[in-house]
């Protein structure tokens, strides 16, 4: 399927209405109270990796609702954003290793945008410490022209040599873990493709109406998310929307 995707970034048009996660926002307040009757977790520990130009700031509304939700939160503590090395790369992967000898348990990992490609990579150097990965609207195609942010990316961090060219290409291969790409068909930042993975027994998309920049607060994402945390380690199965509302609100990709 990654071969077959159009190499196009999100419209203009859909850019231009970013501005509507305001509202994904008030819902979220609107419905905070109701979303404590979401599944519950088993305390198991989770890792939260913002989006481009994003801090800890932005994933603390989801982190609030899943902490009364059971879960052990972590912000990943690297301030904003903006410049990836292997300086922050390692900083990453010691914090997954830290959460991972104090909670002794296995930790989940919930990446927005930028984010989730840093959560996938992660998981895949340590699938023995990772219970499952979510990511929210990420660039995991590993075709750049996906994303209306390579330019700014590549004028902060430079363009990518060869040792980078060759991870990209490997970037759409999931990590060995129960992995759920959540995405949407109005995303103004990456291409709705460049964040479908191939599919397989622990591999999966789920389509939700939303922003990008309102994913990480939309209440049908927190559902989805709530769901695919909830189930017993080990027992992972695919996302099973019920009814004809959910049906239609959580539907499958069609390329």
């Amino acid at each position: 399927m990654a071969q077959l995707l159009s190499r196009k970034a999100p419209s203009l048009f859909w850019t231009m209405v970013e501005g509507r996660s305001v509202v994904e926002l008030s819902w979220f307040y609107s419905l905070r109270l109701a979303m404590k009757r979401l599944p519950k977790g088993d305390g198991h520990p989770v890792i939260t990796f913002p989006g481009f130009f994003a801090s800890d700031a932005s994933t603390r509304p989801m982190r609030s609702l899943l902490d009364d939700l059971g879960y052990t939160t972590f912000g990943w503590g690297l301030g904003r954003n903006l410049i990836f090395d292997d300086h922050r790369e390692e900083s990453m992967r010691e914090l997954l290793r830290e959460v991972y000898r104090h909670q002794e348990r296995k930790v989940s990992l919930i990446g927005w945008s930028l984010g989730g490609v840093f959560a996938r990579e992660i998981a895949k150097n340590h699938p023995d410490l990772v219970r499952s990965v979510i990511t929210l609207g990420s660039p995991i195609s590993g075709d750049m022209e996906h994303s209306n942010a390579r330019r700014l990316f590549h004028l902060i961090n430079g363009e990518p040599e060869l040792e980078m060219m060759e991870r990209l290409r490997t970037l759409r291969d999931a990590p060995p873990v129960p992995c759920t790409s959540i995405y949407t068909k109005t995303d103004g930042v990456v291409a709705w493709r460049g964040s479908l993975q191939d599919e397989s027994e622990i591999a999966e998309n789920i389509q939700v109406p939303a922003s990008h920049v309102g994913l990480g607060v939309n209440p049908l994402v927190m559902y989805a998310m709530a769901d695919r945390l909830a189930q017993a380690e080990g027992k992972w199965k695919p996302f099973a929307p019920k009814g004809i509302v959910q049906k239609n609100l959580f539907k499958k990709p069609k390329i």
